[in-house]
């Protein structure tokens, strides 16, 4: 409630003053608080959180005997995250005597061709489907396009299995750089593990530093 102060003439020509309530409309103030609720409605309603879908491995327990799945020397494609923004790999098993680390980046001619050059076969089926969607050779759906990708990457057998590792001074920025460069070329199979210590020997040589000791076996 707002208060005015006028002024009137008295007698003898002498002003009083005079006091006076003054009354503020609310409504239009009502009007713009229903339109701003709306508004931060419908903003929230479109506003989704981005939500990086990671497949994990079940968990084994301790007493449990599981062996492990058999993989094609020829398809293993082993990716370890290196200090820097480096990023080291080498094909097939790893053997002290006989395995060379090949060190590229993560720039679009680093290991994103080296994905392409390994997974160009489910790639191009991948491509020339989406392209066929996007001319209207193909009518389907946005759910039913990305369940038809999916089933590809399933069937596919001649794309690489990752397996990706971390060295111990790798960052986590390079965690989410490398899961998009699969999500980027199409890889199906790829998976975390951990760095054994034959290939943290061979990130240290390419570092120049000296070699750990063997781990003891279990």
């Amino acid at each position: 409630m707002a208060e005015i102060i006028q002024e009137e003439k008295g007698k003898g020509g002498k002003k009083k003053p005079r006091k006076g309530d003054a009354h503020v409309d609310m409504t239009p103030m009502v009007d713009l608080m229903s339109l701003l609720i709306t508004f931060f409605m419908l903003t929230a309603a479109f506003s989704k959180p981005k939500v990086m879908e990671i497949v994990l491995p079940e968990k084994i327990r301790k007493d449990e005997k599981v062996e492990p799945p058999k993989i094609a020397e020829s398809r293993t494609l082993n990716i370890i995250l290196g200090p820097d923004d480096k990023v080291f790999w080498y094909p097939g098993k790893a053997d002290p005597a006989v395995t060379v680390l090949q060190e590229t980046d993560f720039s679009a001619t680093g290991i994103r061709q080296v994905l392409l050059d390994r997974n160009r076969a489910l790639f191009k089926k991948i491509d020339d489907f989406e392209q066929k969607v996007l001319k209207g050779e193909i009518e389907i759906k946005q759910d039913s396009m990305q369940n038809a990708i999916k089933q590809l990457k399933k069937d596919d057998d001649t794309g690489p299995i990752v397996l990706i590792k971390a060295y111990k001074t790798s960052k986590y920025k390079n965690f989410v750089d490398i899961i998009d460069e699969m999500s980027i070329v199409g890889i199906a199979r790829w998976t975390f593990t951990d760095i054994s210590w034959i290939e943290e020997n061979l990130v240290n040589a390419a570092l120049g530093i000296a070699p750990v000791a063997q781990a003891p076996a279990k």
